[in-house]
């Protein structure tokens, strides 16, 4: 054989060789090299687009959004007496004044619920904005359909006949002894313990009894 031929079956070979190599996909290259093929997930994911905090509102809201007034606000956490020990649950949160207001004054650590996105969003805004992230949660969730058995106090602002409706689960759901502070309306014929009048502003003020009567279940 001369050696034009040789040279020649030596360049094809390393052509076919190189050619080989740069067709294996990452697979067949680990299989080829001995070594199992890659199973790291966090590569693959970590581009991925993060979880919305807030997602679209399932139904219209049962109230407007109209926000309770600061003095209001303050009157119903110290008619509630509110503390570090509380867990305080919002019924229509807003924009989370009431539930930043305890967690920042009083260190209470609140749950804010509301049907709207939006409201979600700038009561979040406004927790950072006070410094209480840490203390805080705000959930878009329908009132109707929220355990509120962890509360120790619940304030609400809604109307007369979301609060009839929502009072069965409450007075269900809530432990004897935990506090319910409304804005403006009260609860029908559950009579409240305390009446305060702020500003042209009515505060209705109960306690889970131990003994529910059958006219509230």
């Amino acid at each position: 054989m001369n050696f034009k031929k040789i040279l020649f079956l030596l360049v094809t070979g390393v052509s076919i060789s190189s050619l080989g190599i740069a067709g294996c996909t990452p697979t067949q290259q680990d299989l080829e090299a001995g070594t199992e093929p890659s199973t790291d997930l966090t590569a693959q994911t970590e581009t991925a687009t993060p979880t919305p905090t807030t997602q679209a509102q399932e139904r219209p809201g049962d109230v407007p959004y109209v926000p309770t007034p600061q003095p209001v606000v303050d009157a119903m956490l110290q008619v509630a007496k509110v503390g570090k020990n509380d867990v305080l649950y919002d019924l229509g949160s807003g924009d989370g004044r009431i539930v930043n207001t305890a967690a920042q004054k009083y260190g209470t650590r609140g749950i804010g619920i509301d049907i709207n996105p939006e409201r979600i969003k700038e009561a979040n805004e406004n927790a950072k904005k006070a410094g209480v992230t840490e203390r805080v949660k705000f959930v878009q969730q329908d009132l109707f359909t929220t355990d509120f058995s962890e509360a120790t106090v619940v304030t609400l602002y809604l109307l007369p006949e979301v609060n009839a409706k929502l009072r069965p689960k409450l007075l269900k759901e809530l432990k004897p002894g935990t506090r319910i502070v409304s804005h403006a309306f009260d609860m029908g014929n559950w009579k409240p313990q305390q009446t305060l009048n702020v500003q042209g502003k009515t505060i209705y003020y109960w306690v889970v009894p131990e003994q529910v009567p059958a006219n509230l279940r």
